[in-house]
């Protein structure tokens, strides 16, 4: 296997999946998938840690934080959990935290499937709300937040705090939705988080409010500026102040009490009203959260349980083929519809041939379907007892839309249609090229764009900025109006400005997502420059292998007229050369310990982020330098037997003058 083409895949797949699961609340895979994706990930990268990519999920927070609400930037940030399947992980959990010397009680508490919100209060009154976006950038829903109902306003003490919690919709509640949409003739909600999560993100508060949201609060930020040292003292507080606490919280003893607790719930969790897909379990004691520590990405002293996924049997009755666009063919099961998990479910990912082949899987066969984490079922296995003369599953050899026979290259799990002409190749590419990882044209979305190009209003990419000069014609499409023609026309204009990495990323080049955009647009910095570069020149740079300098190479040169008239349209982004000093820490790992006496500690972080560090929490042999200021401890033990840099406060000061 090429390790290094394998990270990258799985850096590329996991933030996709990321971006679908945070911002589009439509993930793709299920939560088992995802994770399964990740631990093959950090398996690789700590075999091979050099060839980490500074975009990988491993080394961020979380998702994504793009839409038309305000930004808001979180002092702390907000974390996700690592997740464990089984009691044997969640032992290994306890013995990690127990070899380092400690014994903790754990608390456990019901993980919500819900939406992660923030809520702070200034003398008692709700202020602000927000979305967790990616961890560190969250997007502002405090008029949304302001209508939900079990949400105080004002508190029983007139203090400043600020809290994390989960909003959620109850189960009855969704059951009523769905019942109305239907009899209205709309599409009903796909499950209680999506509809909480296009609730909390509407424009409109009065919609909002009609969706009937709950809250859940369970984290305080700064407890000891609440005279609070541990987490059962913190949720007694949180209930105090008149935030609703989920009752069913333990505090156990001992692993032995969790798995209790676990077990419990494992066949509880049915008789609730709200979805809960785990249990998140804490050491108690704050003090001793912090000398655990954390990941870049996660706290060390807390682990998700996730319960299995519920599984149900049904039919297979057809597999049918969807193109991509980049040619990607991808299988699609078409069941017989089931519900599970409250969901009618019809369909599910098969993902490509080998998936198929690997578990046997025929058309009329019964299988095993999971929808795990309330999203897009997957087929888990076939039922062979109940096998009669199936016949055996035989990949297509032509594209399901133009014809073309297809094509699959050793070390490619997928077939991919190679005609650039495909009518379903476009079609995936202009949807591609609309979308907010790309160009973000507002009000572009997918059905929008099929109609534009069914009715041969657009066809290339170069025909979207073209759309101005039929905006009479638009007009005439069912639900576009003078006012909504007029947003999508300034939408369209506004997207010429976007930078040269969300341009790159737009053309959809295979091999080539939002990281290799990054880094080819820091490197030539223009169409210009990329049109002239030569194979030689891709393949020297780091993170870039043979077929993805192959691809850039053929691609450019290919569609050298498709740029040229991008450019003529004005769409011809030059990134600016960097200053050198600006990008001291560019893609390092920064590590700050001990007690700062000229500058807060998010100061410090903002300086090490600036010039283009990760300002992490926990040392490790991927840490570039240690920050130690008076007081350090063990963090800055660890970095001297690993042999990692330190520097003090006033030597921290001089490299950034």
């Amino acid at each position: 296997m090429n390790y290094k083409k394998r990270i990258k895949e799985l850096v590329d797949k996991l933030n996709q999946y990321s971006y679908e699961y945070y911002i589009d609340d439509n993930p793709t895979v299920s939560d088992f998938e995802y994770d399964q994706l990740f631990k093959e990930l950090e398996e690789l990268e700590n075999k091979y840690p050099n060839e980490i990519l500074s975009d990988s999920p491993t080394q961020k927070v979380g998702g994504f934080a793009v839409s038309k609400l305000e930004k808001v930037v979180f002092d702390e940030p907000m974390l996700s959990l690592g997740n464990v399947f089984s009691l044997e992980q969640l032992k290994e959990f306890d013995d990690k935290i127990k070899k380092e010397g400690y014994k903790p009680a754990y608390i456990c508490e019901l993980k919500i499937d819900g939406i992660s919100s923030s809520v702070q209060y200034k003398n008692g009154v709700f202020v602000l709300g927000a979305t967790r976006g990616n961890g560190i950038i969250g997007e502002n829903i405090t008029e949304n937040m302001k209508v939900i109902s079990s949400l105080p306003k004002k508190l029983k003490k007139n203090i400043d705090i600020e809290l994390r919690g989960e909003v959620y919709m109850k189960n009855n509640v969704f059951s009523k939705h769905n019942e109305t949409r239907i009899l209205k003739g709309e599409e009903p909600f796909k499950n209680p988080r999506n509809a909480a999560g296009g609730s909390l993100r509407q424009l409109d508060a009065e919609i909002t409010k009609s969706r009937n949201l709950d809250v859940f609060y369970y984290t305080i930020i700064s407890p000891s500026n609440y005279g609070i040292d541990n987490q059962l003292e913190a949720l007694h507080f949180l209930e105090e102040l008149g935030f609703p606490v989920n009752p069913n919280y333990k505090l156990c003893r001992d692993i032995e009490e969790v798995i209790n607790f676990v077990n419990y719930w494992d066949e509880m969790r049915k008789e609730l009203n709200y979805a809960t897909d785990g249990i998140v379990i804490k050491v108690n004691d704050f003090f001793m959260q912090e000398e655990i520590g954390y990941t870049v990405k996660s706290p060390k002293w807390a682990i998700a349980f996730k319960f299995p996924a519920e599984e149900v049997e049904t039919i297979l009755e057809d597999i049918v083929y969807s193109v991509g666009r980049t040619g990607t063919i991808n299988p699609r099961a078409v069941l017989k519809p089931v519900m599970i998990s409250g969901s009618l479910v019809s369909s599910a990912t098969l993902n490509n041939e080998e998936y198929i082949q690997l578990k046997d899987i025929r058309i009329k066969d019964y299988v095993v379907v999971r929808k795990a984490g309330e999203i897009i079922p997957e087929v888990v296995r076939v039922n062979f007892d109940k096998r009669t003369n199936q016949e055996l599953f035989q990949m297509i050899e032509y594209c399901p839309v133009c014809k073309t026979k297809l094509v699959k290259e050793e070390n490619v799990a997928s077939h991919y249609c190679p005609n650039l002409k495909c009518p379903g190749k476009e079609l995936a590419a202009l949807i591609y090229f609309a979308s907010k990882p790309a160009m973000d044209i507002e009000g572009l979305g997918e059905k929008l764009v099929e109609d534009l190009y069914n009715k041969k209003f657009i066809e290339k990419i170069t025909d979207i900025y073209n759309l101005k000069n039929n905006q009479e014609k638009l007009m005439e499409l069912e639900g576009m109006g003078e006012k909504s023609v007029l947003s999508l026309l300034d939408a369209i204009e506004k997207s010429k400005e976007q930078p040269l990495e969300k341009v790159i990323t737009a053309l959809g080049i295979r091999f080539v997502g939002t990281k290799v955009s990054k880094i080819i647009s820091n490197k030539f910095r223009s169409f210009d420059n990329l049109l002239n570069a030569s194979f030689d020149e891709f393949i020297s740079i780091k993170d870039i292998g043979d077929i993805t300098a192959k691809s850039l190479v053929e691609y450019f040169t290919t569609n050298f007229d498709l740029i040229k008239q991008l450019q003529a349209i004005g769409i011809n982004p030059i990134e600016e050369n960097r200053n050198t000093k600006e990008q001291i820490f560019l893609g390092k790992n920064i590590v700050l310990t001990g007690r700062l006496e000229t500058m807060t500690r998010d100061e410090a972080k903002k300086a090490i982020e600036e010039l283009g560090g990760n300002a992490t929490n926990s040392v490790s042999k991927n840490t570039y330098l240690v920050i130690a200021g008076s007081e350090a401890g063990s963090k800055r033990d660890k970095a001297i037997n690993l042999g990692i840099k330190i520097v003090s406060e006033e030597e921290f000061l001089e490299i950034i003058k």
